[in-house]
């Protein structure tokens, strides 16, 4: 079975993210900037003397296409590179996949992977 990891994590938490991926053998992710709020909610700013709310904080979301017997391996990876232990640190979840092809080979499952 294949599973589509999402992780949604803070932005300066990326690199090491990457990094600890890396050492876990993946050899590819997909990122994009997302902005939301969660318990951590928003902050209230001052720009030029009026305050404002920020609601929606940026974040990260790394997605990964992964094979059943490395998703725990990789949500630790991910957990130990992230974890501030501070509200907003992030979630991660795990979603199966039915089925994977590489457009260029049409290799199917986990060898398009």
């Amino acid at each position: 079975m294949m599973n589509l990891l999402t992780a949604v994590v803070r932005p300066h938490a990326l690199d090491a993210t990457k990094d600890a991926l890396k050492a876990a053998g993946i050899t590819g992710i997909t990122t994009t900037e997302v902005k939301g709020f969660g318990r951590q909610g928003g902050h209230t700013e001052t720009y030029r003397g009026a305050e404002y709310t920020v609601d929606f904080l940026p974040k990260i979301k790394i997605e990964v296409l992964l094979p059943d017997d490395v998703v725990d391996q990789v949500v630790q990876a991910i957990i130990g590179a992230a974890r501030s232990d501070k509200i907003g640190d992030g979630k991660i979840w795990v979603t199966p996949v039915s089925q994977i092809v590489r457009i260029r080979t049409g290799e199917l499952g986990i060898e398009a992977i």
